[in-house]
């Protein structure tokens, strides 16, 4: 196991407490892992042992072992290639392309990305000891667009918090059948499994749960409608189940949607993640990231037609 050591000074951690101590100066781990350390036994004061909430004194020498990075069963890094906007120690953003799963699943064991992170970022690995290191919210498969992902634990435990309190800002790209009846608007419907259709989700449901979603309509077709979505709360396929409920599925949505035309046909899902902000889990500052809209959904506006 990798140890490392530190001593104290009168300008450097005297009257801190130890797990705070150790968090200020290797903060590619989070607090709450120093607190596990120190009740198992892995942390020293002077060779004795310490409660996280001691308070550190001049002079006094801290020895930390370090847990070895978990292997994952299973879990390869893979070549694949990734569109990097932003990487930093305590995060990665990138531009995900549609058609690639977030992680492993049921019957999906390779070629996500998560396996793409660990071959490009391999410390990302060493997050967790389930196959969803680094993740800290998901896109389905068939959307594409901008994504956040941690890189340390630190990170991941405030990203997590950021998007529970609610205070990260999506917005998505998503083209619709039909004519919305307000220029923008909101849904409040609760969602959950389906019924009948466990694999599904719907707002007729026995387990429900809270889901708000808001849009406004940015471009009008002949029979089609462009919205912007934010969606305030992270509910499985909120924005396919409130827009099919609201008789608006998305374009190429099999899923949820409904043929409206059964000669247009389209490449896949129309929904982009498009713009996504949040503040820095370590810094605080304030970051936004936009995705434009991928060459192939891009054709499909491009072909559609305004009304007269």
């Amino acid at each position: 196991m990798p140890k490392s050591e530190f001593l104290v000074s009168e300008e450097s951690g005297a009257g801190e407490r130890l797990d705070v101590f150790l968090a200020r100066r290797m903060p590619e781990h989070a607090r709450a892992e120093f607190q596990r350390l120190v009740d198992k036994g892995r942390v020293k004061v002077d060779g004795a042992l310490k409660k996280s909430s001691h308070k550190l004194r001049t002079g006094e020498r801290v020895e930390v072992e370090l847990e070895a990075a978990a292997e994952l069963p299973g879990l390869r890094p893979e070549q694949i290639p990734l569109n990097i906007l932003f990487a930093d120690p305590d995060i990665v953003v990138l531009d995900k392309p549609s058609g690639l799963v977030v992680h492993p699943g049921a019957g999906v064991r390779s070629g996500t990305l998560v396996n793409a992170l660990i071959h490009h970022f391999p410390d990302i690995r060493r997050l967790s000891e389930d196959e969803r290191p680094g993740i800290v919210h998901r896109l389905d498969k068939e959307t594409s667009g901008v994504m956040v992902v941690a890189r340390s634990r630190r990170a991941a435990e405030e990203l997590k918090r950021q998007f529970k309190d609610r205070e990260v800002r999506k917005v998505y790209l998503a083209l619709v059948w039909g004519r919305m009846p307000s220029p923008t608007g909101r849904f409040d419907w609760s969602i959950g499994r389906h019924p009948k259709h466990g694999q599904q989700m719907s707002i007729r449901t026995k387990t429900p749960r809270s889901a708000l979603t808001e849009y406004q309509v940015r471009q009008e077709y002949r029979d089609l409608s462009l919205l912007e979505v934010r969606p305030h709360t992270g509910r499985t396929h909120q924005i396919r189940v409130h827009l099919s409920a609201a008789g608006h599925p998305l374009a190429g949505d099999g899923r949820y949607g409904s043929v409206r035309n059964p000669k247009r046909r389209f490449p896949r899902l129309f929904l982009h993640a498009h713009r996504l902000s949040f503040r820095h889990p370590a810094t605080g500052a304030p970051l936004e990231f936009v995705s434009p809209l991928p060459p192939d959904l891009a054709a499909v506006l491009a072909s559609l037609e305004t009304p007269e």
